[in-house]
Parts: C-alpha cells; sequence; structure tokens
C-alpha cells in the first residue's frame, strides 16, 4: 500500500487552531469525550474504499468500512469481521463466506452479500480505474472484466446464496484470501448511495462527503475539511458497537512533520504519524515513553520513469542504483534504525529471503555510466527527483543528490508536491525520478511483487515485462508455498537486473504516543483497527 504521503495552506491546516468550524480539541479536553486525536500524514484523495491509494487514507477508510475479515491489531493476521467464518473447497477454487445478520450499513440497511457481490463488479469496472483492481483478479474472471476482455460482470467470480451466503469462485487458489480481504479494495459499498450519486465507475462522485457517505464501520463520517480535519463519531448501527471505546475519532492530514511534532509536544495530538529525524534522539530519551518504533512490512524505494531518456536504457538505472550509499543514508540521514535494502520485498516472511541484490557498488556505477555513454558523468542531461512534501523525504532526497553528484558526476535536481498531486503526477508518468513506499497490505511476497506486474495500476514506472508477468501467473496458482517462493525469488532477480525502481530501505515507523492511548500497538502492517483502542486519562 502506497505511503504518500502545501505548505502554503500551514496557517490552518498544521497550526491545528480550528480555521472555521468545529473548533479542535486538546488532548486534555478530547479526553474527557473519549476523542482520539491522530495525525495522518496527507490529505486523503477520496473516502472511497475502492479508489483510495495510500497507506494513509486507508487508516481513514478503516473507521468508516468494514470487510469479511479485519486485521488483528497485533498479528496483522485476519479476523472475523463481517463474516462470522468462512471455509474452502478442497481444491481452494471455492470460499464461502458466511455474513452474520446483525450488520448494518449506517442509515440502517442491513449489509448483505448482494452488497459484495456489487461491491467487487464496481472495483473491476473498467471505467472507475481502481488502482488495486488487480487484488480482485484472484476472482474468476476478475482480470478479464476489467481489462475488457468480457463485459457481463455476472460472469465475475462472486455470488450471493441468499442475503447472509458469499460464494466467490476464484481463477487460482489463494490460501491467503482471508488476508486479502482485510483490504479495503475489498470493502462493500451501499449500492443505492453509489447510484445516487453518479454512476457505478465514476471516480470523485459527492457520496464519500458529510451527510452523504453511508458506510459500515465503526464510525461515521461527520466533518471533512480539505486540509484540516476528518472528524468521525461512532456509529450507531454497527453490530459490535459495545466493543467501539471510543466517541470519536480526528485525523488531521498534516504533512509537515515538524508541525506535527509541534501540535503533539503542544497538546494537540495523541498519535503522530511519523517524527522528524531532528527528534529522533530527542524522544528516544523522554521518560514518558512517548517514542514507539516499530519494524513494519515495508520498503522505500525510488521509482525510474522507463520512458524518460536516459532512463530508458538498463545501465544508466542500474549505475543510479549502485551509486547509493545506503548504509551511509540511514546511520547519517534517516537515523530511525532503517534497514538498509537492496531488493523489494522485505524480511519477515518465513522461508522467503531474496538472493538478488541492487546494492552499493560504485565502482559499477561508473562503469555501467560510461558503457551507457555518459563517462564521469559527461553529457549527461539534468534529470528531476520527485518527492511529496515532506521534510524527511527532502533531506533523504538531498542526500542521494550529493551521492550521485560525488559518485557518478552528474547534476539530479529535486522539486516536491502536496501528496494527493504527487500521487496524481505519478499515475501519469509525468516524472522522471520519484521517491515513494511501500506498505505490505497482507503479508506474503506477492503484495510487493505485484505491484510491478505490467497491468498493475501501482507500477506507475512504465516498465514491461513478460516473463515477470509469466512468473507472477505461475506463482499464484502454484499451490506448493516452497515452488511459489522460488518463483518470486526469480521476480526479485528480474527487478534488480532491469532496476525499474531502486530500493532504499526497509521502514521502521518512528512516530509518538501518548501512554494514556490503550490498544493501539504498532504492527508489521503499521495498520491500526480503532475497535478496542482507548484513551486513559
Amino acid at each position: 500500500m502506497k505511503f504518500p504521503p502545501l505548505i502554503i495552506v500551514i496557517g490552518c491546516a498544521l497550526a491545528l487552531s480550528g480555521c472555521g468550524g468545529r473548533q479542535n480539541l486538546s488532548v486534555a479536553e478530547a479526553n474527557k469525550t473519549r476523542t482520539l486525536l491522530v495525525g495522518n500524514l496527507a490529505e486523503p484523495n477520496d473516502l472511497d474504499p475502492h479508489i483510495a491509494d495510500s497507506h494513509q487514507t486507508f487508516q481513514i477508510i478503516m473507521a468508516l468500512f468494514e470487510g469479511l475479515a479485519q486485521y488483528d491489531p497485533v498479528t496483522c493476521e485476519p479476523r472475523p469481521a463481517v463474516a462470522t467464518g468462512w471455509k474452502v473447497s478442497d481444491d481452494g477454487l471455492t470460499w464461502t463466506f458466511s455474513l452474520r445478520p446483525d450488520a448494518r450499513w449506517s442509515n440502517g440497511d442491513p449489509v448483505t452479500a448482494h452488497d459484495f457481490v456489487f461491491a467487487y463488479r464496481r472495483m473491476l469496472s473498467p471505467g472507475l480505474a481502481a488502482e488495486y483492481a488487480y487484488m480482485l483478479y484472484a476472482l474468476k474472471n476478475g482480470e478479464a472484466f476489467n481489462t475488457g476482455k468480457i463485459t457481463a460482470p455476472g460472469q465475475i467470480g462472486a455470488r450471493a446464496d441468499g442475503d447472509h451466503t458469499l460464494v466467490l469462485a476464484l481463477e487460482y487458489p489463494v490460501p491467503y484470501l482471508p488476508a486479502m480481504v482485510c483490504h479495503s479494495a475489498w470493502y462493500p459499498v451501499h449500492p443505492p448511495t453509489i447510484g445516487k450519486f453518479g454512476p457505478i465507475d465514476q471516480r470523485g462522485t459527492l457520496w464519500t462527503r458529510p451527510g452523504n457517505m453511508v458506510g459500515n464501520g465503526y464510525f461515521t463520517l461527520a466533518e471533512w475539511t480539505p486540509h484540516q480535519r476528518i472528524r468521525c463519531v461512532k456509529s450507531a448501527t454497527y453490530w459490535d458497537r459495545e466493543k467501539v471505546l471510543l466517541n470519536e475519532v480526528v485525523f488531521f492530514p498534516i504533512e509537515n512533520e515538524d508541525a506535527e511534532e509541534r501540535a503533539f509536544r503542544t497538546g494537540q495530538l495523541h498519535v503522530t504519524a511519523t517524527l522528524p529525524i531532528s527528534k529522533i534522539a530527542v524522544y528516544k530519551n523522554d521518560p514518558r515513553g512517548v517514542y514507539n518504533p516499530s519494524p513494519m512490512f515495508a520498503t522505500y524505494f525510488y521509482r525510474f520513469n522507463v520512458n524518460a531518456p536516459p532512463l530508458n536504457d538498463v545501465r544508466v538505472r542500474r549505475a543510479l542504483a549502485m551509486a547509493i550509499d545506503r548504509e551511509r543514508l540511514v546511520q547519517f540521514v534517516a537515523r530511525g534504525d532503517q534497514i538498509p535494502a537492496a531488493n523489494l520485498t522485505p524480511p519477515g516472511i518465513p522461508g522467503f529471503a531474496p538472493s538478488a541484490r541492487l546494492g552499493t557498488d560504485i565502482g559499477q556505477a561508473q562503469k555501467l555510466l560510461a558503457e551507457a555513454g555518459f563517462p564521469g558523468g559527461a553529457g549527461f542531461p539534468r534529470l528531476e527527483i520527485l518527492f511529496n512534501t515532506n521534510q524527511g523525504h527532502r533531506q533523504i532526497a538531498e542526500a542521494i543528490s550529493e551521492m550521485w553528484r560525488r559518485n557518478l558526476g552528474i547534476d539530479i535536481g529535486l522539486y516536491n508536491q502536496e501528496g494527493k498531486v504527487w500521487s496524481e503526477t505519478m499515475r501519469r508518468l509525468d516524472y522522471q525520478i520519484s521517491r515513494t513506499g511501500w506498505v505490505g497490505d497482507y503479508l506474503d511476497p506477492s503484495t510487493f511483487l505485484d505491484i510491478m506486474a505490467s497491468d498493475s495500476g501501482n507500477n506507475q514506472t512504465g516498465w514491461t515485462n513478460a516473463e515477470y508477468d509469466r512468473l507472477l501467473a505461475l506463482a499464484r496458482s502454484e499451490q506448493s508455498q516452497a515452488k511459489r517462493l522460488e518463483y518470486y525469488q526469480r521476480c526479485e532477480e528480474i527487478l534488480a537486473d532491469e532496476a525499474p525502481l531502486t530500493p532504499v530501505y526497509f521502514y521502521v515507523r518512528n512516530n509518538l504516543r501518548l501512554p494514556g492511548v490503550k490498544g493501539w500497538t504498532g504492527n508489521p502492517l503499521d495498520l491500526h483497527p480503532l475497535k478496542g483502542v482507548y484513551i486513559e486519562p
């Protein structure tokens, strides 16, 4: 899941003093009303679960909607949610989910299997152009429908056997399907609400606005003031309402990490999304124990637009990748105990340790650049690194640009965009080099390696490789885990050879959390279901 994240709005959005509408509470006041104040890094692209494009947007959507299963807050293993349970056929191709009859939409309508069928047809509609549509390619005819090879939505492998039984027919066995359906790509939506505000496949309609949205999660949307706050209140219709211990949660999309830290320090946030590099040492020694580093199943990397010369030359891409001193970058720039990365998939999957490496080798980088026609950097055109507005991203980009200047003799500029614009720029391939991050959606190599498939909406590099796609297809249909991991090893080798991206480091989430926030724990996916979270003043 993508990490996005204008300082133009700093006076309102970052001061947290309430530039209109409902005034923001201090932590002390919020504690009295059981209101959680959360820094969330970036303005959501939308609150539509089917077009959410970032980890931070998903954190909000996870409060407003609920899928068949939900992530365990500690282990990230799937736990029953709208589904009370599931079973799979002996051949692994048919999954049957039993839905709880007391699940309700926020307007009181029952949540039914028909709503899930509608949602999956919508998610796979070619016109919606959902970046995560490929996650539903496991459904029979899912890919064929999404790519226009068939046009009858009834042929997609999802059907309702009555209101409370959902049957999913798959193209190939997916033993980790319960983990996949925790993702918002598999969430239901309320069909009458979608229809009220436009066609099923239209993006950006007003159905996701306060007063219009009908969800089925722990909370309902009460306020969305762009670049200021998203306020959610406890749902009166949620089936397990007694387990929801907060009355409200307010998300603040603060892209400036110094402003977010200042808001925490002055008592305006319970939890931050991140922590400025310059403050890590300070909070490591804070006696309150507010610093909460947590290893993540996530990778920080740079994308290359392979259509933009000279990045269309694999020698140039590999030279850039090999000229980054990741050890030095982590130790002296990032400074958050991150792990230098030389491949895409992070550690943490039993039996899978990629042998392919795209690591630091300055001599080989210089040789490759010379072979590409730019000895010592002579004649190399000026390129630019795009990053979403964030001081930490800027510092890393500056350090990498300097490494490229010193090690290769080339001049790479920098420019930043607000997270929502940055995301759209990458979708259009209107960049040369761009930083990004990816958090796994479930604990399997596929959640990383699938994003580089030729037809993935999250590829965003222009790179295609038929052999890579073939290996992914073999891995999807392979029931032997050992054999699957062999295919994924070869995928990592192709990425290292072709270098459409360069890994930089594996994440450690460095953020701040007041000790009175209970039930919120660090976990590999850095996802925090809010049922069970409470405030102990």
